[in-house]
């Protein structure tokens, strides 16, 4: 499982011309799911990107400007998006293979399984649409962006 996580000044997703998803502050999370892939990967890749510190610590003078909270911490919100490009391979030619996808029906019950233990550990958790044609605004904050891995 391979998440690709962008701190966020706010971020929406939309499906034919309606908003099913929408966040402010916080972190718009892509999640690319692989064949290996399973419920206890997807609770631990919740749980760390729930735990990862990159937000500052503005209230603390010795650790200002410092990415010491999570967005948890700062009361931000999570907008979960399903990627399956992420798990392309790209080191040889010219076009990705994304041989390494779980296939979509596998994906989708995870996904949402995923979204399930998100909502009971986070209070504000918005989501894409899986397998839709979804356009995705963002302003990225910072910006900040990393890829996670379990």
């Amino acid at each position: 499982m391979r998440a690709l996580i962008q701190r966020v000044q706010r971020a929406s997703v939309t499906v034919d011309a309606h908003c099913v998803g929408a966040i402010e502050h916080g972190i718009l999370a892509y999640i690319g799911l692989g064949h290996e892939d399973n419920l206890q990967n997807a609770q631990r890749m919740i749980d760390k990107i729930l735990t990862y510190r990159i937000f500052e610590n503005d209230d603390d003078p010795a650790k200002f400007g410092k990415l010491d909270k999570n967005v948890q911490q700062v009361g931000g919100g999570l907008l979960l998006v399903s990627q399956f490009t992420l798990m392309a391979k790209t080191d040889k030619g010219r076009r990705p293979d994304f041989g390494g996808a779980m296939a979509p029906d596998a994906a989708e019950v995870l996904f949402e399984q995923l979204i399930t233990y998100a909502k009971t550990q986070h209070p504000l958790v918005a989501t894409g649409e899986f397998g839709a044609d979804m356009q995705v605004a963002s302003i990225n904050d910072g910006p900040l962006n990393f890829i996670l891995e379990v």
